[in-house]
């Protein structure tokens, strides 16, 4: 049974910061008054949130908030209590580690679910790294998917890069993934070791922060170019064009 929205708070998804930055940079003035006036928060990791929340509100109390942690450990019999706060009458929040939740991110569940129980969802402006990406990929961003990792095994990721290629070039479509920062340098080894010479590799490193690095190059180019992406959080887009 759905709730009465008129009675419950509504559930604002708070993007949180890419990295160390400056937080006034890249966050409107009305997130920090948003978070001013919630306690409850359903988060990602608690140690993340609650360092972006001091340094979104300095002033705000840590022992007042209510943080309830949402990942590959939370229990599935829990999320069905995660938003009693909203049904209450609360405002909450959801916050992912870092970038927009609900994106690439375990909160689509608690967003799924205040919508099944009529609390309004209240989405807000911030940095997301895929489509940070894609604005400065110069590639289509009429049509991009983004797949999130491919799969480890070597065979397996180069017949589903190709498959992915194939793809890109029937739909004139980007592709997108991400891959586990540690990897990344041999990431872009396969990128280019499997890819058509012709096709095109962005790589979109540290975005909004001091050290970003965006570049696209064709796979034959990126054979002479030096990048460092080790432990570095990274988006790769890939497109072949006819």
């Amino acid at each position: 049974m759905s709730s009465d929205a008129s009675n419950s708070g509504k559930l604002y998804l708070i993007p949180v910061g890419l990295g160390a930055s400056d937080a006034d940079k890249i966050f409107p003035g009305i997130n920090a008054e948003i978070i001013s006036n919630i306690d409850d928060f359903i988060v990602e990791n608690e140690k993340t949130a609650r360092r972006f929340i001091k340094e979104i509100i300095p002033e705000k109390s840590q022992p007042s908030l209510n943080l309830s942690a949402l990942n590959k450990f939370t229990e599935a019999s829990e999320i069905t209590t995660f938003l009693d706060a909203a049904k209450a009458g609360r405002d909450m929040g959801l916050m992912s580690e870092a970038g927009c939740p609900g994106v690439a991110d375990p909160g689509a569940e608690i967003v799924r679910l205040a919508h099944d129980t009529n609390i309004q969802v209240v989405p807000m402006v911030g940095p997301s790294s895929i489509l940070l990406a894609m604005m400065a990929s110069g590639m289509n961003g009429q049509s991009f998917t983004f797949h999130g990792y491919l799969p480890i095994d070597k065979k397996e990721r180069k017949n589903e890069l190709k498959n992915l290629e194939r793809i890109s070039a029937d739909k004139n479509q980007a592709q997108i993934f991400i891959e586990t920062p540690y990897r990344n340098n041999k990431f872009l080894e396969d990128l280019v070791q499997t890819l058509h010479p012709a096709t095109r590799i962005c790589v979109a490193c540290d975005l909004t922060l001091s050290t970003e690095f965006i570049k696209t190059a064709t796979a034959a180019d990126w054979k002479n170019i030096k990048a460092d992406l080790h432990k570095r959080p990274a988006i790769f887009i890939i497109q072949k064009d006819l």
